[in-house]
């Protein structure tokens, strides 16, 4: 009789799980995790993003093993808000989003190395009203497992079931970053932002890496062009490198462009580009990396937006004066060239556009999407969900991430997904939570209005109306051609590799379909394809890219020479800078 009814109540159970998926009480057991951090670490609350990492790799901290690929180990990912020091929060199903493991119920049994992080925010009161908690950036480039003053713990190996019940105590704390320091070729420069300070409610920084030519020092007088690096957050400056190189340095894999030796290649092009920089006929220019890392990214796309501020005046008229000022730049449009690759191939087009007499050129590398037609591979305006390809009887997972051979590598789900287990409300620091935080209104919580729904892929065409509107800049340019035209011509240049990882040339075959046909006036820019190239591939034919993304800051300069001699105006300085 115990027997039968101990079955009955199984099959009762199995029916309600049947039923009610979502009930994991019922359903199943999960494990559970009391994370704590101990009070000689923070003697007030703190506020942030609670994370559980576990791996089933020993070569690394797990806290260093979480990435958009399909070899990832487990994040789980919790908000807090002012955790008290020696107060647990403990992660279940019932507070926890998990990637690639939706929830904690479902990790398989076993043995993991485990570690938790908190991922520390801070409260700004902004200029428009709302006030938000985020992860402001401290000199590491938004990337939570790096960011000094965050919380963690030591890994430690544990097996893992249904009735886990481990306390994990936060007893360490990344340490900060030093400053970089200056060298005969690379200066630094940093400044407090006014219009930025104003909106973020608290001090805001922009700051800079300059590579100034040989015989700076010993030319006061000269006055020098300037490019514009366009990119992601850079420590120091990076592509020079002024010893040969390093013998013993031990040769290192390259996934991304499938070569053994990266490492050493990348130090022979550096030391190459110095020996080219100090020769005697080269021509004297600065070179500028821009740094311009905030609470949402370890960038900021370089324009005026909703969420982050007026970054685009910032850079325009504080940093990049002040730059000009200090490093004895000419100081004048036709002498100001921009460039960069992805994120700063966007930001170099959109500069020369929203910005078109501050600059002479613009020279666009693999640019994030530049017409939201093919936002990555979705269209904004016409598809539903960013997720899937829907048919009457089924629907198809679109890819993120390819390789060279077309492989999906991570959908575009498994991205978001990813992002939602870092953070909520857009604070992952990743790439589409920057996008839709640039591009956005703001939503009724102060955080970036989603462009779509990241759990169900769901797109709100709402807000695609917005983007559309201020940052398709595809859909810009033909809006605006008849007054941007005159100012854009001939300095638009743009290379893109037929089969960029992220199918970024998607769009920019949309925008070349544009700027191909128009007439009034013509552009006379360029617009070229890497045959079979990935990203980033910048416009060299001759070289596989993993030696022409190398070449940045002297690729173009020939083409910058020559509409230099072609625009400058009369009485131009030709020569002070060519000692």
């Amino acid at each position: 009789m115990h027997r039968s009814i101990s079955n009955s109540l199984k099959l009762a159970l199995i029916t309600l799980c049947t039923l009610f998926v979502a009930a994991p009480i019922i359903c199943a057991q999960a494990p559970k995790f009391s994370i704590s951090f101990s009070k000689d670490r923070s003697a007030t609350p703190l506020d942030g993003r609670v994370l559980l990492l576990l791996s089933t790799d020993p070569s690394d901290e797990p806290r260093n093993q979480i990435s958009i690929s399909y070899k990832t180990q487990i994040v789980f990912g919790a908000d807090v808000d002012q955790l008290e020091p020696g107060k647990a929060v403990v992660v279940t199903d019932a507070n926890a989003f998990g990637y690639p493991i939706r929830n904690l119920r479902d990790v398989k049994p076993g043995e993991y190395y485990v570690q938790a992080l908190l991922h520390r925010y801070e409260m700004f009161h902004r200029a428009d009203g709302h006030t938000v908690k985020l992860p402001m950036d401290r000199g590491e480039g938004q990337h939570w497992n790096l960011a000094p003053g965050n919380l963690y713990s030591k890994p430690k190996k544990v097996t893992i079931n249904s009735s886990t019940n481990l306390s994990i105590v936060m007893d360490q704390e990344i340490p900060p970053i030093a400053a970089p320091k200056d060298t005969k070729y690379i200066r630094h420069m940093k400044i407090q932002s006014q219009v930025l300070t104003k909106f973020w409610g608290r001090p805001m920084f922009l700051s800079a890496n300059v590579l100034v030519p040989e015989g700076f020092d010993e030319h006061p007088n000269a006055r020098f062009p300037i490019m514009i690096s366009e990119d992601h957050f850079n420590h120091d400056f990076e592509g020079l490198r002024t010893e040969p190189p390093d013998p013993n340095l031990k040769p290192d894999y390259s996934e991304r462009f499938h070569i053994s030796g990266y490492n050493r290649i990348q130090q022979e092009e550096e030391y190459k580009f110095y020996q080219t920089w100090i020769s005697k006929d080269f021509p004297r220019y600065l070179v500028a990396q821009i740094n311009h890392a905030n609470p949402y990214y370890d960038d900021s796309y370089a324009v005026d937006s909703a969420n982050l501020g007026p970054y685009g005046e910032a850079i325009e008229t504080e940093l990049i004066p002040a730059l000009e000022k200090q490093f004895h730049a000419i100081g004048q449009g036709w002498a100001r060239f921009v460039y960069g690759g992805s994120t700063g191939g966007w930001e170099s087009l959109a500069v020369q556009m929203f910005y078109p007499d501050h600059y002479n050129g613009a020279f666009v590398a693999c640019p994030d999407p530049v017409d939201f037609r093919a936002y990555t591979n979705i269209n904004l305006y016409k598809d539903t969900n960013a997720f899937y390809l829907e048919g009457p009887h089924t629907k198809m997972a679109q890819p993120s991430y390819r390789n060279y051979l077309g492989q999906t590598l991570a959908t575009t789900q498994s991205v978001n997904q990813y992002e939602l287990a870092l953070g909520s409300h857009a604070r992952s620091g990743e790439q589409f939570d920057i996008w839709q935080a640039v591009y956005g209104p703001v939503g009724a919580d102060g955080y970036p209005a989603q462009i779509f729904n990241k759990e169900t892929g769901e797109i709100d065409h709402q807000v695609a109306e917005y983007w559309k509107e201020h940052y398709d800049l595809s859909a810009i340019l033909q809006r605006d051609w008849a007054t941007l035209g005159p100012k854009l011509r001939g300095k638009l240049h743009i290379y893109v590799g037929s089969a960029d990882n992220y199918m970024l040339n998607d769009a920019v075959y949309l925008l070349e379909d544009f700027l191909k046909t128009t007439t009034n006036p013509p552009y006379d820019g360029e617009v070229k394809y890497g045959d079979k190239a990935e990203h980033c591939w910048n416009g060299d034919p001759n070289l596989p890219n993993y030696l022409s993304r190398l070449h940045y800051n002297t690729q173009y300069l020939p083409k910058i020479l020559e509409r230099i001699a072609k625009t400058a105006p009369a009485g131009a300085d030709l020569t002070s800078w060519r000692y």
